[in-house]
């Protein structure tokens, strides 16, 4: 199983470096997107589970679990910005040091990566046979959670503007030739 994980880490590595020339953006951008994007999901299975609860006082309880929830996500993850994990990366690199997540999280993106093989099939038919749509958010949130592993796990190119953004910039009309 390392052997699929260090081919998946590379062929992830390799996408990113390719996304980074076009966009200018990094792994660790990418990484945290996809971070807000599984906590927006996992406040959306929360908000499922609560809108089929019917006592009022686990409504209440729910409620305080995901206001408290967002409460340290924003004193923890919310609180350094992007550009302070991309210049720690960037630092890293020019040493000619490789990332030590490479090697740290390999047995948890290998957890996450069998998960999300092993159970692509069986949420699929619960979801479309029984019905539960759930089951659907939660495979993302695995699905999610497994690629910003791999994606921490990369190393970033060096700061680069990307082909896509210079392009849209020569290909605007200047402020100069608006004003005349």
């Amino acid at each position: 199983m390392t052997h699929v994980d260090a081919a998946v880490l590379n062929l992830t590595e390799w996408l990113c470096r390719k996304f980074q020339l076009l966009t200018g953006r990094t792994n660790v951008w990418l990484a945290v997107q996809l971070t807000n994007l599984s906590i927006i999901v996992y406040f959306v299975v929360w908000a499922g589970v609560y809108s089929w609860s019917r006592s009022v006082a686990a409504r209440i309880a729910l409620g305080l679990f995901c206001g408290g929830l967002l409460y340290v996500l924003t004193q923890t993850i919310f609180k350094v910005p992007i550009q302070a994990y991309e210049n720690a990366a960037y630092r890293r690199v020019a040493k000619g040091f490789r990332n030590p997540r490479r090697v740290q999280d390999m047995g948890l993106r290998i957890s996450f990566l069998t998960l999300s093989v092993v159970l692509f099939y069986p949420i699929l038919f619960v979801s479309l046979n029984l019905h539960v749509p759930m089951a659907l958010l939660t495979y993302s949130l695995i699905v999610l959670t497994t690629g910003v592993l791999y994606l921490l796990a990369c190393d970033p190119l060096p700061p680069c503007a990307g082909k896509v953004t210079a392009w849209l910039r020569g290909s605007a009309p200047s402020r100069l030739a608006i004003s005349e």
